[in-house]
């Protein structure tokens, strides 16, 4: 890891891993990361819009969708989606923040809890900090979790 690099890996009894994070850099990332997650449950169009670059090198990939490029396309996925019935809560785990200069990404275990049904996507969340110091995030890609185990997973190379 390089000199200026920090890594933080936690796992806790609140919803949001990571609380007792005394690195103010580290901090601040998370402070993003739940506030995107908090405009999403909500479904709150202005709070995502004001955590994202507006940048054609934005990219958004959500479960089970192709890349979406350029903040154009991932503003209007958030306002299709936002504009559904669906509810959906997130209970975000093994919360991991890495900082490497004015780049920082959190991988994480979103937990969805929807009316009837439930799932776990993995994501990777990138932040980039601004010249005045505010961290927007330039990706989030989701992916659904298939395999619950190592025993899952080995047992399917098996077959």
């Amino acid at each position: 890891m390089a000199p200026d690099s920090t890594d933080f890996s936690a796992t806790g009894d609140d919803q949001w891993s990571g609380d007792d994070v005394h690195d103010p850099v580290d901090s601040a990332v998370l402070e993003v990361n739940r506030a995107f997650y908090d405009a999403f449950e909500s479904s709150d169009f202005n709070a995502m819009s004001d955590l994202w670059v507006h940048e054609d090198r934005a990219v958004c990939v959500h479960p089970g969708w192709t890349a979406l490029r350029g903040w154009a396309s991932i503003a209007s996925s958030w306002a299709a989606m936002f504009d559904g019935p669906q509810h959906i809560q997130f209970i975000v785990t093994d919360e991991h923040v890495s900082v490497n200069g004015d780049v920082a990404w959190v991988s994480c275990d979103e937990n969805l809890l929807t009316i009837g049904a439930s799932a776990t996507v993995n994501a990777l969340n990138i932040f980039e900090r601004t010249r005045d110091g505010k961290w927007l995030m330039v990706a989030h890609h989701g992916a659904p979790v298939m395999i619950s185990s190592d025993e899952e997973f080995d047992e399917d190379l098996d077959n």
